[in-house]
């Protein structure tokens, strides 16, 4: 980084904490409607994370889920079996070993959800459409760098504890 005078550098901070509040406020915002959601389909913000991982990444291992989500497979054997239970997700065996499984979504059920976050969508995608493609790219790679640092400081809390 380039030599700053003082002032420079108290724009600079004051800049980057007006970044790092507006992420708070995000974080809160986006917990506000997880939990509406989660509370319209009777599931927890565990599950919607689960669900969202899923969906993301397609099928996958329990153990593979678990470390994804940040669960104790043993606490994520009961949020698969709320899953599997409301129709959510199937746990898929392998015909060689039944001891393998993997867990996908099962398509119906993840529509009621994508429903409900449509009105997030439209609201993401018309913010969206004020800012050039340039622009969009450094904001994806702030976003990306800063889910970055956030996993480093699970890692590293995980670490210490």
């Amino acid at each position: 980084m380039e030599s700053r005078e003082p002032s420079d550098l108290r724009r600079h901070r004051r800049a980057g904490t007006a970044v790092k509040a507006a992420l708070r406020d995000l974080r809160v915002e986006l917990a506000l409607l997880n939990h509406q959601i989660g509370g319209r389909l009777a599931l927890k913000d565990i599950d919607l994370d689960c669900l969202d991982v899923l969906a993301q990444n397609g099928p996958l291992t329990p153990s593979a889920l678990a470390r994804q989500v940040g669960l104790h497979p043993a606490t994520l054997t009961g949020i698969l079996d709320r899953l599997e239970r409301g129709g959510w997700i199937a746990r898929d065996r392998a015909a060689t070993d039944r001891r393998s499984v993997t867990i996908r979504i099962l398509p119906d059920r993840n529509r009621e959800v994508f429903g409900l976050y449509s009105g997030m969508n439209q609201a993401m995608d018309e913010v969206c459409a004020t800012y050039s493609e340039a622009e969009l790219e450094v904001i994806t790679t702030f976003l990306q760098r800063s889910a970055e640092a956030g996993r480093t400081a699970v890692a590293k809390l995980g670490e210490d504890g």
